[in-house]
């Protein structure tokens, strides 16, 4: 039976994972090509890349791995030119890159604040001036922008350029969604809840619990209206929905996939 992406050629960014485990990008990369799709494996991390390419292949799955800081535009042109000389087009974009910085405005240095806004943010921009021409040229495509939670409200910890630019992805993929509605091409959030990810303990456990990475995994769980955060697979799932034709007539929207947390008054 095919799959649910099968014939299409799928461009994940940030596939990697910054640590042991599964990161969103490196599931969804998994997942995608489970489900049919060619995927193309990019990360500023050549080894996480490389490493997720070898799991897809490993499944007897085709995919390639591209190195690429996407918060440069030189580097997002020339990843979209080697997926289109490999797999000839693209189909779907999983826009999934995220560094976090604690601290708000006083405590957050110019730099921070600047190379935040660059990954989180400018990024997505990048690499949707690239794609988007491409899939124009295939009669449209699905776009998965993931956004967070922390978005839309406060999660526990004060960092102010990690909710803002997760914030701000949900205006800018609303506008391509209605900009491109008639060309075929849909654009859609995913906003993760509390997840239990590599990135957490690269980033959070001095905020949550002076650096007490299982107490920090402890707090998370209880702050889950379900007693558990969430995980890559959750996100990966969401994505494979959004991108695939089942999606056909969802676009300029949000999936919240967070355990409940934010019907939460606290």
């Amino acid at each position: 039976m095919a799959g649910r992406l099968a014939g299409k050629v799928a461009v994940v960014t940030g596939a990697g994972s910054i640590g042991p485990g599964w990161g969103n990008g490196k599931a969804t990369s998994v997942l995608f090509a489970r489900e049919g799709a060619k995927v193309v494996c990019v990360d500023i991390n050549p080894e996480a890349a490389e490493e997720t390419r070898s799991i897809v292949e490993s499944e007897g799955n085709e995919a390639i791995a591209v190195t690429c800081d996407v918060s440069r535009k030189d580097q997002v042109d020339a990843m979209v030119h080697a997926t289109v000389a490999a797999f000839g087009g693209i189909d779907i974009l999983d826009n999934n890159v995220g560094i976090v910085r604690v601290g708000g405005p006083v405590e957050i240095e110019e730099g921070d604040w600047d190379r935040v806004l660059d990954v989180n943010l400018k990024s997505a921009y990048l690499v949707c001036k690239a794609v988007i021409p491409e899939m124009l040229k295939r009669g449209g495509g699905a776009i998965v922008n993931i956004s967070s939670i922390a978005g839309i409200r406060h999660t526990g910890v004060d960092y102010i350029t990690y909710s803002t630019t997760k914030g701000a992805l949900i205006p800018f993929s609303r506008a391509i969604a209605l900009q491109y509605a008639r060309q075929g091409i849909r654009s859609n959030c995913i906003l993760p809840g509390l997840m239990n990810t590599p990135l957490i303990f690269a980033g959070l456990p001095d905020a949550y619990a002076k650096g007490d990475a299982q107490e920090m995994v402890r707090l998370r769980d209880a702050q889950c209206p379900t007693g558990k955060m969430g995980d890559a697979w959750d996100v990966a799932h969401a994505a494979l929905f959004l991108a695939s034709d089942e999606a056909k007539y969802v676009t300029a929207t949000e999936l919240v996939v967070d355990g409940g947390i934010t019907a939460k008054f606290a």
